[in-house]
């Protein structure tokens, strides 16, 4: 029998960090609920004790899927106790802890004396705590995980101490991670190999990686991480994450899985939901996968040159050595249209990975019948932006009422809006540089905003005249970027609503900061 690697996503905490992929709530679970079918086998869910929306998608993931859910703490006793509290509904979970153990980490991050004056000194204290915040985790669960911050750039004598520690206090995996994506391959793998042979009390325990890919490196390190010993990697889908992001999950697990001739290890990942994953990912966090990504990039299974044309008309073995199909990319796509009943769009949307509930499917049916009659044919995109806009539904404090735009080739441009908050309307009008300008210094006007726009994007989410158009605005207000998504056949309403949506998540984020400001008072 060969070795299992275990999967452990982190899409929901690490990968939810990439500037401007915030998640409400809802559609945390979804991608959780989607994770859980895809297979893999621990779902790190968040960091709870960072902000009252973070434990509560940590305590409803807890509650929603049959898969390992881990929180993040820092190795403090009020990070750990919180995240027992978010996760204890779970049938199973774990307490990740971690604290940085790299010179720079060490001299910067606890440069306080408290900790010692002396390098030496302070490597004593975070030896300490990271043996006092395992030994409390596991008070709680006998599933804990410890973290060597930046072990990429910890010097291999010390690493080795803090981790014989952290496995007599009680970790039951140990996680190394090139934090910062700086190590080689061949190094990182070396590294592995070197703890395994200098901690005594390895054997106890699993080993992980985590790389981040600032290189481009962050796959490569993880495979080699697996030759030499890891039997637990981190990963996320479409590689999301901080900076360059993380190592991209359906990479990896593919590259097992492919050459299995070569690795004598095996995944529990059901490879056929690899795709449904991606698009639901990049739909939610409106994060658009590069088109030349592997596996799951729109060009993985297109062929240009004649020569590759003829040879996989021939047999598609000649130049692919995965199929769209195998990862659940079918070249047929299911086609429903304005005929297509409820239980026709219910079954389609299961196959998708996505789990309405009567009032959310009542309500996608109707946006549904409304598509169809503009566009004749939706296809699973479609269907995906359906579901996206009503996962997406909150309560909302600015709502459109109604937009106005006159634009020509010799005419200024102006654009009208007209927008709900509460039982108010506020109406107003500017020109601008083009119609989207116009709406969106309409909208500025009408809610006093002084948010910047950082980003536009346009997108088209399926073929055709009659393709819907999907735009992605990033705002940055409040010293943070904010995502706004818009979806329609006309790129101006979508534009409209995209914008919007950005306000709306930002006037979110200075409630949620209020609140937090009077609970502390």
């Amino acid at each position: 029998m060969s070795d299992k690697i275990i999967i452990f996503d982190t899409t929901l905490r690490d990968g939810e960090q990439s500037p401007g992929a915030s998640l409400n709530v809802q559609e945390k679970v979804e991608i959780a609920r989607q994770l859980d079918r895809l297979g893999v086998d621990v779902i790190e869910a968040g960091f709870p004790v960072s902000s009252p929306v973070q434990y509560e998608a940590v305590e409803r993931i807890a509650d929603s899927v049959e898969a390992v859910v881990a929180g993040l703490a820092r190795a403090v006793p009020q990070d750990v106790e919180t995240a027992y509290h978010a996760l204890k509904a779970a049938g199973k979970y774990r307490i990740h802890t971690f604290i940085g153990t790299s010179d720079i980490h060490i001299q910067e991050k606890f440069r306080d004396n408290r900790y010692g004056k002396s390098l030496e000194d302070k490597r004593v204290s975070i030896r300490r705590m990271a043996e006092e915040a395992v030994a409390f985790a596991r008070t709680f669960t006998d599933d804990v995980e410890f973290s060597a911050e930046d072990a990429g750039r910890t010097d291999i004598h010390y690493l080795a101490e803090v981790l014989e520690a952290a496995i007599a206090a009680g970790a039951t995996t140990v996680n190394i991670p090139d934090t910062t994506g700086y190590t080689m391959p061949s190094e990182f793998g070396a590294k592995i190999a070197a703890l395994r042979e200098m901690v005594s009390n390895i054997g106890e325990t699993v080993i992980s990686a985590h790389c981040h890919n600032d290189l481009g490196l962050a796959v490569a390190n993880s495979l080699s991480a697996i030759q030499n010993g890891a039997r637990q990697v981190e990963c996320t889908i479409n590689g999301i994450g901080e900076r360059a992001g993380n190592a991209s999950l359906e990479e990896i697990v593919m590259a097992l899985k492919v050459r299995e001739d070569f690795w004598d290890v095996h995944t529990g990942v059901r490879i056929e939901e690899i795709f449904n994953t991606s698009k639901m990912v990049s739909a939610f966090t409106g994060l658009v996968v590069q088109p030349n990504k592997a596996i799951v990039g729109d060009n993985a299974f297109s062929h240009e040159a004649g020569i590759h044309q003829d040879g996989v008309l021939k047999n598609s073995h000649t130049y692919e050595i995965i199929t769209p199909e195998v990862i659940g990319a079918t070249r047929t796509r299911i086609v429903l249209g304005r005929h297509s009943g409820r239980h026709g769009l219910a079954v389609r949307l299961r196959d998708l990975g996505y789990h309405p509930t009567e009032e959310e499917l009542e309500n996608i049916y109707q946006k549904f019948l409304d598509l169809a009659d503009k566009k004749k044919e939706v296809f699973d995109d479609d269907l995906r932006v359906l579901m996206g806009d009503e996962i997406h539904r909150q309560e909302e404090t600015y709502e459109l009422e109604s937009f106005h735009v006159s634009a020509g080739t010799n005419a200024l441009s102006t654009g009208t809006v007209s927008i709900k908050m509460g039982d108010q309307f506020c109406r107003e009008s500017a020109i601008g540089d083009g119609p989207v300008d116009a709406c969106f210094k309409a909208m500025d006007r009408a809610l006093d905003t002084d948010s910047t726009i950082e980003s536009y994007r346009v997108r088209s989410v399926t073929a055709g005249r009659e393709a819907q158009g999907e735009v992605i605005v990033r705002v940055r207000s409040l010293d943070r970027v904010f995502t706004g998504r818009g979806v329609s056949t006309d790129i101006i309403e979508a534009s409209v609503k995209a914008y919007l949506h950005a306000l709306n998540e930002v006037c979110r984020a200075n409630q949620d900061e209020e609140a937090v400001l009077a609970a502390a008072s």
